[in-house]
């Protein structure tokens, strides 16, 4: 029998349903997109089984759901939306911050640099910003997160893990919490695992000289990323971690942070395969 996978949601997720429903939902449209992954490989096998996981509920001040306009973001989240822009490449009086260049001058310029509408950009920077300070400002709700990933791991017997987004960061620490159990597989999506001044030095564990630990039970870890996925910055996670592999996507300028988009890849069924 294969191997399930269990998938990890980012931001973006928040459900109505009772989390083991939204988790079941979750999973099922998940399904349709790695088989699509299969077919865009050429993989003549059938796709293993995946399991959903659910704690968008857990971020439920405004985190998820209904995004909050950018003039509510706490002084907190706009430092951290300056450190996004400028770890985005933003020129030196944009980088400066509030006092030479207003945030919403900062959003236009990634807008136009990276070819995404003003309102696109805006309305991913918040929910972003909002879900990561929730999950890594409270202790609670950071905890419960990643009890939930791990009792989905556990429970489904599944040696693969695909995390994406504010997910990956969430998996990254519970596989870390947990050195005991082994994972042959953990692919990382559209991961903000290393971008600095908002997640990369916030990391438990905490980063030493600049790297960030490998979770001592997993086997093999590949981390994917398309170019212009606006939340995977550094795309490039080896630089800060010790990954086995790098692979770049082309999504799309729909599907550029969707973990559906990175599941129908082909790249992603192609790393998940030998392992199901």
């Amino acid at each position: 029998m294969s191997s399930p996978v269990v998938a990890v949601h980012g931001i973006w997720n928040r459900r109505r349903a009772a989390p083991e429903a939204a988790a079941a939902a979750l999973a099922s449209k998940w399904s349709l997109s790695l088989a699509a992954g299969y077919r865009a490989a050429g993989l003549t096998t059938a796709p293993p089984s995946v399991a959903g996981t659910y704690y968008a509920h857990l971020l439920n001040d405004g985190a998820q759901g209904a995004v909050p306009d950018l003039d509510r973001l706490t002084p907190d989240e706009q430092r951290w939306a300056w450190s996004w822009i400028e770890a985005l490449g933003a020129p030196d009086e944009a980088a400066q911050g509030p006092v030479t260049y207003p945030l919403r001058q900062g959003l236009d310029w990634v807008a136009r640099r990276h070819r995404r509408s003003a309102e696109i950009v805006g309305r991913l920077m918040s929910a972003f910003l909002r879900e990561v300070y929730v999950y890594m400002t409270r202790p609670g709700v950071r905890e419960r997160c990643r009890d939930i990933v791990m009792e989905a791991i556990v429970g489904s017997g599944a040696r693969i893990v695909v995390a994406h987004s504010l997910g990956s960061v969430v998996t990254y620490e519970a596989l870390c919490a947990n050195p005991g159990h082994d994972v042959d597989l953990l692919v990382t999506v559209g991961s903000p695992l290393a971008l600095p001044g908002v997640v990369f030095e916030g990391l438990v564990p905490e980063p030493r000289d600049g790297r960030g630990a490998r979770p001592a039970g997993v086997a093999r870890w590949v981390n994917i990323a398309d170019p212009g996925d606006l939340v995977a910055v550094p795309a490039r996670l080896g630089d800060r971690f010790p990954v086995d592999r790098h692979d770049e996507a082309h999504l799309g300028a729909v599907d550029f942070h969707t973990l559906d988009g990175y599941l129908s890849c082909g790249l992603t069924a192609a790393a998940i395969a030998p392992y199901a």
